[in-house]
């Protein structure tokens, strides 16, 4: 189970990436543009599940590159990552974090980071990454 306080920590490990406010939630950027940020939902989105089981909060929304890449994250099963209407078309999955191991958040985080930093920025850490 991931806290806002590891994704922080994981976010901040990224290259220059802040922590910024959002609608009074937390987000994360690289460059002025948010990577991810701390996603709650509303009464719509609650009421959209109807009686199946709600997420566990709290939820982090992470970019991805565009939606083949989104449909790839989904496809992969990893538990935690999912979508919900409201995304449908956008390109950027949602992360419970109640449900998400730490390595999974750290590899939904670097993506969703690759997919808004600069060509510099992200050229020269996949360079220095193994």
């Amino acid at each position: 189970m991931a806290t806002l306080d590891d994704v922080s920590r994981l976010a901040a490990r990224l290259p220059e990436t802040t922590q910024v406010e959002r609608h009074g939630n937390r987000a994360w950027s690289v460059a002025d543009k948010v990577f991810a940020w701390e996603r709650p939902f509303s009464k719509a989105d609650i009421k959209r599940y109807g009686a199946a089981p709600v997420p566990a909060g709290p939820i982090v929304a992470a970019a991805v590159g565009d939606l083949a890449e989104k449909d790839a994250v989904l496809a992969s099963g990893t538990p935690g990552l999912f979508t919900i209407p409201h995304f449908n078309g956008y390109a950027a999955v949602l992360i419970a974090l109640a449900a998400v191991d730490e390595a999974a958040l750290e590899a939904a985080l670097v993506d969703a980071w690759l997919a808004k930093a600069p060509t510099r920025l992200s050229a020269a850490y996949l360079a220095a990454e193994p």
